[in-house]
């Protein structure tokens, strides 16, 4: 049996916090080892306890969720922080994206959905809403950057992976697009993130809009 996800919960709301902890340890391969009710108390609680996976309130008093990403995240280059936002185009939660988090969800979201969100962002792999992916990252990237050097240095099938990537594509999708195997496009994406000095699929999309290269 694989061991089950860790966990921890981060929101200044008690009762909201306790129930998605009962939701979700009603699951056997998730186990919630912690709740904190503020950014501090979740950084100190993420370097204590090494989760895999930290489900992080993003408006909280005193340290937000966009400041308690960046440092635990800094801290702890394995967690996966998965943003939950009351808003789909919510301007903080691009920020925490660009600090590192593995993605957002709507706390609308049902038990099911939050579930399968912290096992996506588990395997490393993104957690955005398509349908607004597009209007989020281009209202958020207006001036664009300099392509870095690294860029130049990519294969044309790495380029044209990169750009499918930003649309929010899953591999297996990808995979049908380009008519290769699963596997070359994990090839694909691990060139990437090497070339690119980049730690996730999520930092691939944002790079892709604040270079302007789906304009």
């Amino acid at each position: 049996m694989n061991t089950p996800i860790r966990v921890i919960i981060v929101d200044d709301q008690a009762l909201f916090r306790t129930a998605i902890a009962i939701q979700l340890k009603a699951l056997p391969d998730i186990d919630v080892v912690g709740e904190a009710e503020d950014g501090s108390a979740a950084v100190a609680m993420a370097d204590e306890l090494r989760p895999d996976v930290v489900i992080m309130d993003i408006r909280m008093p005193d340290m937000d969720g966009v400041e308690a990403t960046r440092r635990i995240v800094g801290n702890n280059p394995d967690v996966r922080v998965l943003i939950l936002t009351t808003f789909d185009l919510d301007d903080r939660a691009t920020t925490a994206i660009r600090h590192g988090a593995a993605g957002f969800l709507l706390k609308d979201a049902s038990p099911a959905q939050l579930a399968e969100a912290i096992r996506t962002v588990h395997l490393g792999n993104a957690v955005l809403a398509p349908n607004d992916l597009s209007t989020l990252m281009e209202g958020s990237f207006r001036t664009r950057e300099k392509l870095p050097e690294a860029f130049h240095g990519l294969t044309t099938k790495e380029r044209e992976v990169l750009m499918i990537i930003a649309e929010g594509l899953s591999n297996a999708e990808i995979a049908m697009r380009i008519g290769a195997s699963e596997s070359t496009v994990k090839s694909h994406i691990s060139a990437l993130l090497r070339k690119l000095d980049l730690r996730d699929r999520v930092q691939l999309v944002v790079f892709a809009y604040e270079h302007g290269l789906l304009d």
